[in-house]
């Protein structure tokens, strides 16, 4: 039997652990009685496990290897396990409210296109379907679909598995287990049936190839090194007469299943369909946590396993990074829907990141930690704001629709105007913070042309967030345009969160920074 470190594996068994009795509960437990039970268990598991981590973290800072050699959880592990379960616990409290939508985003209705059938089973096109369709919304007999909360868990023990896997096969199984479950969940969008269920078809199809990619960039790294731990394939590319055909042809596949999980152009043509597509709280979900995971297992990739072979793949990582912000920016000036606009706003800073992906050095892994705390949350804020402006068809996400805003709800817009200048790293704010931090630590490695380019791509990508700004402030609304719900309280502290984290990440950095750089991973 191998030997298990269980205080440095606790977090993730008190997840995955969770999730299986979210998995029982929807079971045995009544349908009207399983959200606040789903809720409990989902908020206490993250709360545990943070718990777990807090308590266990210098004992294992110096890192340890477990389960067979499978997991290696080290100071960057642990760091990435913090961030992750924060910004999970801030995406659970969006899933979970009712408020904003009567019932919840995920209720099932079948009555949104002509010839479905209405809740009570009579075709929408009958006289009084409609009426008795909005009955039983408001009487709450369709119940939230709570399977929604076994799924989120189970994605982020996947994530963490991803940030942790000291072989290759244990991260394709943890990719797959985290990919999986938001497969299903940005199809269970409650309006724009259609428009979720396709944005769910093509994140799955994306998502295999990607997989597929994957899995043969595997073998063929298996191929060359003769083992799929990582610090064989270290091993085999600091001192291997072996063909070098398979070991970059294995890493360009690799790294090209991560980039397209982490949202990096030119692998991103999910992203704006799905994060339009999929029901709001799962999309922040995704933004914030999928990106954390993905950057971590590509942090662990470069630091760990291809550091020895970088002066051959820097320059094909550097040309990706460029590409991500240029595709980015230019194409979010385009967009007209504030979801769209803020995918390729991810893209964009999937770049910057790129930046300190690269940066191999303890200030780049640091500066990169640093960078996806603080980006996830405000992004997950951005998107819990986003679920507040509505008309009667659901969420407005046209930016037609937040015309005037300030006059009609200024705290949203002021909220929402300093989330936009968090993202466009305006000093004072934490992506300000981030993005010196990723871009002092690549000039320091005689990076400076790259930096360059990330510094003008900033400043055009600004104007991605200042027209916002200017449509809120300096136009008038719509007499019929949208209203802005009043937040429920778990939207409330999402956001809150979200907007506190902001603003101490930017204003007293020091202290998240100082963990980022305890020390890197291990193998």
């Amino acid at each position: 039997m191998p030997s298990i470190q269980y205080a440095a594996v606790a977090p993730l068994m008190i997840v995955l652990a969770a999730a299986c009795v979210g998995v029982l509960v929807e079971a045995f437990v009544p349908a009207g009685r399983r959200w606040p039970v789903q809720v409990g268990i989902s908020l206490l598991a993250v709360l545990l496990a943070g718990l777990f981590l807090g308590m266990h973290a210098q004992e294992i800072n110096t890192g340890a290897t477990t389960l067979a050699g499978t997991l290696a959880v080290g100071p960057a592990t642990l760091f990435l396990w913090g961030t992750l379960l924060a910004l999970s616990f801030g995406a659970i409290l969006l899933i979970a409210d009712r408020s904003i939508e009567p019932g919840g985003a995920f209720v099932a209705e079948t009555n949104s296109a002509p010839g479905g059938r209405s809740p009570r089973g009579a075709p929408v096109d009958a006289p009084g379907a409609a009426s008795a369709a909005v009955m039983e919304r408001t009487s709450g007999a369709v119940d939230m679909r709570t399977e929604v909360f076994p799924l989120t868990l189970f994605s982020l023990g996947g994530m963490m598995v991803f940030c942790a896997a000291n072989d290759l096969l244990t991260m394709f199984v943890a990719l797959e287990v985290l990919s999986l479950p938001l497969y299903l969940l940005c199809g269970l969008a409650r309006r724009r049936r259609l428009l979720s269920q396709e944005a769910a078809v093509k994140y799955f199809l994306l998502g295999a190839f990607a997989s597929a990619f994957f899995l043969y960039g595997l073998a063929l790294l298996y191929g060359y090194a003769g083992s799929v731990q990582l610090s064989e394939i270290a091993a085999a590319t600091a001192g291997s007469l072996r063909s070098d055909t398979l070991l970059f042809a294995g890493l360009g596949l690799v790294v090209m299943g991560l980039l397209f999980k982490g949202s990096v152009g030119p692998f991103h043509l999910w992203t704006p369909d799905v994060y339009h597509g999929a029901p709001t709280s799962v999309t922040g979900f995704m933004a914030a946590c999928t990106k954390v995971a993905a950057f971590g297992g590509l942090l662990r990739l470069l630091h760990v396993a291809f550091e020895a072979s970088s002066w051959e793949w820097h320059w094909v990582l550097w040309t990706v990074a460029v590409l991500s912000m240029v595709i980015g920016v230019v194409l979010g000036l385009t967009q007209q829907d504030i979801k769209r606009m803020i995918a390729y706003s991810s893209i964009a800073h999937a770049g910057f990141l790129m930046v300190g992906s690269i940066t191999l050095t303890d200030r780049g892994l640091a500066a990169t930690l640093f960078y996806l705390l603080a980006y996830g949350f405000t992004t997950l804020a951005v998107f819990g704001v986003v679920s507040l402006v509505r008309t009667s068809e659901g969420e407005a996400t046209n930016l037609s629709d937040w015309a005037g805003l300030a006059k009609r709800s200024p705290l949203v817009a002021g909220v929402f105007t300093f989330l936009l200048l968090a993202l466009a790293g305006i000093p004072a704010t934490s992506g300000f913070m981030g993005k010196f931090a990723v871009f002092s630590a690549a000039f320091s490695a005689g990076m400076a042309p790259l930096v360059v380019i990330a510094l003008l791509a900033s400043a055009l990508a600004a104007y991605l967030y200042i027209r916002v700004i200017v449509l809120m402030f300096f136009n008038d609304p719509d007499p019929n345009g949208p209203t802005v719900s009043v937040p429920g309280a778990f939207t409330t502290a999402a956001v809150t969160l979200g907007v506190v984290m902001t603003l101490l990440l930017g204003v007293a950095p020091m202290l998240a920074l100082d963990w980022a750089s305890v020390g890197g991973f291990v193998s």
